[in-house]
């Protein structure tokens, strides 16, 4: 069996006629350099001059081909070179809010342990409290300063009603050491001595962990100022952090 009477599928049979039109049209409507060379006859048009029309027009037309590849081709990299920028992009800004993260994460922490400090020191203020009164029944104010300024910490939940309230802390302590110093009795009692070792050793303690909260906060808002992180920063919520001021850079001695 030729090829002539082999049977077409019905499905592709109306493909195989629209190509077959097209291709027909196409032919129909193309000349040959002879049939182009003869109607140049017919205007008077020498038949060297149709030869090299034809090569210029052929050589215009591949070099548009050429022209529209090469677009292409550009296309093409441009898109792959987009492609791979948004996906670098996303791998940084993954990266940032990590780093970012991890920072706010250590001042977190960093806070933690200037609350611990905090928190104990407000511990001591009912040592301070029995002290006073054990040698000064008639200091019902300062008993009372102490007493309001520890509930005022204990009420605190949030790191700016922890540091206002570190405040009337430290106003109450102040006030208990100018009382000692006043009252040559107490300063002699080992009780009130004892205090004042734990007094001091919180102090510095409480030192320690604010300059290393300090320092976090420096690092963390660095990190969220700096360009370009504080693209990401700024779009994820990331905000500035206060430092935390000493209120009472006094350390009591020990005697």
């Amino acid at each position: 069996m030729n090829n002539q009477d082999k049977r077409i599928p019905e499905d592709i049979a109306p493909e195989v006629l629209e190509l077959a039109s097209r291709n027909y049209a196409n032919h129909t409507q193309s000349y040959s350099a002879s049939e182009l060379v003869a109607a140049g006859k017919e205007v008077d048009i020498p038949a060297e001059f149709i030869q090299q029309a034809i090569l210029d027009v052929q050589a215009r037309h591949k070099k548009q081909q050429q022209q529209q590849q090469q677009l292409a081709h550009l296309r093409q990299r441009l898109l792959i070179a987009a492609a791979g920028m948004v996906a670098a992009l996303s791998v940084w800004s993954v990266w940032t809010y990590n780093s970012i993260s991890s920072s706010n994460s250590r001042v977190e922490a960093a806070w933690a342990q200037v609350e611990n400090q905090l928190q104990r020191r407000a511990d001591l203020i009912p040592n301070l409290v029995n002290v006073t009164q054990a040698y000064a029944e008639q200091e019902k104010e300062l008993v009372t300063l102490l007493v309001r300024s520890r509930q005022a910490y204990l009420q605190a939940t949030t790191p700016d009603q922890k540091v206002a309230a570190t405040v009337q802390v430290n106003q109450a302590i102040d006030r208990f050491r100018d009382y000692a110093t006043a009252n040559p009795q107490l300063q002699s009692s080992q009780l009130f001595t004892n205090l004042q070792y734990e007094l001091a050793g919180t102090e510095n303690r409480l030192a320690v962990e604010r300059m290393r909260y300090n320092q976090a906060v420096q690092a963390y808002n660095q990190k969220i100022q700096s360009f370009p992180n504080v693209l990401v920063a700024n779009s994820l919520g990331f905000e500035k952090k206060d430092f935390f001021q000493a209120t009472n850079t006094n350390v009591p001695t020990v005697p």
